[in-house]
């Protein structure tokens, strides 16, 4: 017999060699039934993993990010069965993961697939399902597997066993003829895939790299209900008509222009947006005690080699020679400049928190291909600060940014989850102070959340140190990345930064990197979507336009304007001379909040006809009586 403790803390005996799906049988049916994988000291497995020694073991479900994954990349392998069955030799495997919602496959084909393609490889799919083929999985040498994969004549997986580590487990999972190279997990048969939908196909390079050969790409998403998929599907729907690169164009926003491919142009109504979050931003930081500051936009490459910039993010800078011959790049984040502030003078421990903000304009040279809208972008404005901390300040620190993040996002109702990143591959510094700053972190989450309340994401910390992801929620129920909170123990070592500790010692200041939007940019591109460009009152570019009925009421909707102005609420005229209805349309498709219609009767009674863009027509009511009521519900949300 063998211990096995479960998730919950508690702990089970089961017979040595157990699979992990009798073990989640031993536990309860429901649960085997709804088991996809199972995590054993922390690294996911098949189901049909067998148990040798004592162990810690989490089964995962499709309510887990790591069951979906195996449940995902499962019904890869079963769309690359589809299509092997379809085109055999014609079409060539490349890779098929999971992703963060569904899957894909690259192949090597003749011609691009088509909707009507899609709809045989589906057909074809669901087959396979009905077929309920077994997954198996095997391991063979490496002159085997590569002889295999060379007799079923599939280059691209002999080059990928090729590149393989000379010591690395080489496996594969069969299901029927099937034979993929794979790591796995995936669950047991194809029969567990319910329900799912090929979404499109598109282009793509051999492992990312435009000097290689093309290939056609398949995306996919599954479920184990059918209902999960529909849901899904109206959801894919309603986000298209969300779609913020498409609204930012029709309601005048910004736009992008092939002359700077990842910079946005921000029109006036769109930069009017920015500074009203910029406005909200900074006063709730200034109360908070931060600092604003502003730094240089390049920098000498010495600086970045200091910081380790140069060594682990060099390829995603823009770097350049100037005129005297030297190198510099264009910054590509914040913390070095902040840190150059930092250092203009000694600091006590009596500074301490020392909180220096900023919203300068960064460059990060991304790739064309990832390009995307304002989410993805080479030029941006990251709500940015930078703490300095002594080591027993680091809890409250992260509690007070924890507060801030919560008040805003409250302003906008988003919810947010958190998750502790850990240390990556590439990580900077000593093992002992990784292993601290995790430490305190997840001692801070505990407390804040309560244990296991929070997602731990193994290996994606900064290279520089661990960090806390603030991930949110939008009315369509999809995840965005947004703040973080990164504990950094590097750079004050590597820049020699210090304070002087109540004994008159020198001592080294920990340094939380934190943004909270993460950018102006991305937040205003997922806000867009979140209100489909019906923004709050408050945030709205334009949050009253007038509608004079007639080239007679233009005189009267000046005069309204101007009262409008003063009281602080932002107002344009329509002064074309259009019908009414017309009119009242154009602003509807605008998304103003506010349209205040100008007649005979509103001039001689000295009102406004108010039309409201989600209450309908409110009627006739005095300008003053107007203005009230919009001010109230512009200061709402403080």
């Amino acid at each position: 017999m063998v211990k096995v403790e479960l998730k919950d803390g508690s702990k089970i005996e089961v017979q040595e060699g157990s699979s992990i799906l009798e073990v989640a049988k031993q536990i309860s049916e429901g649960l085997a039934r709804n088991a996809l994988a199972g995590k054993i000291n922390g690294e996911v497995q098949d189901l049909r993993t067998e148990i040798r020694q004592d162990c810690k073991l989490e089964i995962l479900t499709f309510d887990n990010d790591e069951g979906k994954k195996a449940y995902w990349h499962t019904t890869s392998h079963i769309m690359a069965q589809a299509i092997k069955r379809l085109y055999g030799d014609n079409a060539k495997l490349a890779i098929g993961p999971s992703i963060e919602n569904g899957f894909y496959y690259d192949f090597d084909v003749e011609k691009p697939f088509t909707e009507e393609d899609l709809a045989k490889i589906e057909e074809e799919m669901k087959k396979i399902v009905k077929e309920n083929l077994e997954l198996t999985r095997y391991t063979l040498p490496r002159e085997e597997a590569i002889k295999m994969m060379k007799e079923r004549k599939e280059p691209y997986k002999v080059e990928l066993i090729e590149d393989l580590p000379e010591d690395e487990e080489i496996s594969f999972y069969d299901q029927g003829e099937f034979k993929e190279l794979c790591a796995g997990p995936h669950i047991m048969s194809t029969g567990g895939i319910k329900a799912f939908k090929l979404l499109h196909s598109s282009a793509a390079y051999w492992r990312g790299d435009e000097n290689r050969e093309t290939l056609q790409r398949i995306y996919g998403i599954s479920f184990p209900k059918a209902s999960m998929l529909e849901e899904y599907l109206f959801m894919i729907e309603e986000a298209k008509k969300r779609d913020h690169r498409k609204l930012g164009k029709e309601l005048d926003l910004f736009f992008f222009d092939e002359t700077a491919p990842g910079m946005a142009y921000w029109m006036p109504k769109g930069f009017t947006m920015m500074n009203v979050l910029i406005d909200l931003w900074r006063k709730e930081h200034k109360k908070r005690g931060y600092q604003e500051f502003s730094g240089p936009q390049l920098n000498s490459s010495s600086l970045w080699k200091t910081s380790g910039h140069w060594d682990h993010y060099k390829e995603d800078m823009f770097v350049l020679t100037d005129s005297d011959g030297n190198e510099q790049a264009l910054k590509p984040m914040n913390c070095p400049n902040s840190i150059k502030i930092y250092q203009t003078k000694l600091r006590s421990y009596k500074d301490l928190p020392l909180r220096f903000s900023d919203i300068d304009v960064i460059h990060r040279n991304e790739k064309s291909g990832q390009l995307n809208g304002l989410f993805r972008v080479r030029m941006f404005r990251q709500d940015d600060s930078h703490n300095y901390v002594m080591e027993s300040q680091i809890k409250d620190e992260i509690k007070e940014i924890l507060e801030i993040a919560k008040k805003l996002y409250n302003i906008f109702g988003l919810d947010f989850i958190l998750t502790l990143s850990t240390r990556p591959e590439d990580y900077m510094g000593e093992l002992s102070l990784w292993n601290k700053a995790e430490a305190d972190l997840k001692d801070v989450l505990d407390e804040i959340c309560g244990k296991d309340n929070y997602r731990i994401n193994e290996g994606d910390g900064a290279f520089y140190g661990p960090k806390i992801d603030i991930k949110m929620k939008d009315c369509l129920g999809r995840e965005w990345q947004m703040g973080t909170i990164q504990v950094d123990f590097q750079l004050p070592l590597r820049f020699n930064l210090n304070y002087i500790d109540s004994n008159g010692e020198k001592k080294t200041p920990i340094m939380i990197h934190r943004a909270l939007f993460g950018s102006f940019e991305r937040f205003i591109g997922i806000l867009t979507e979140h209100y489909a460009g019906a923004f709050p009152t408050w945030l709205s570019p334009i949050q009253v336009r007038l509608l004079p009925i007639a080239d007679s009421h233009k005189e009267y909707a000046n005069k309204v304007a101007e009262d409008l102005e003063k009281a602080g609420i932002r107002v344009e005229i329509d002064e074309r001379q259009e019908k009414i209805g017309y009119k009242i349309r154009e602003a509807q498709l605008q998304k103003i909040p506010y349209m205040l219609i100008l007649g005979d009767k509103e001039v001689e009674g000295n009102s406004v006809g108010v039309r409201s863009r989600t209450e309908g027509d409110i009627g006739q009511i005095s300008i003053q009586e107007f203005i009230s009521k919009a001010k109230q519900e512009i200061e709402e949300y403080k």
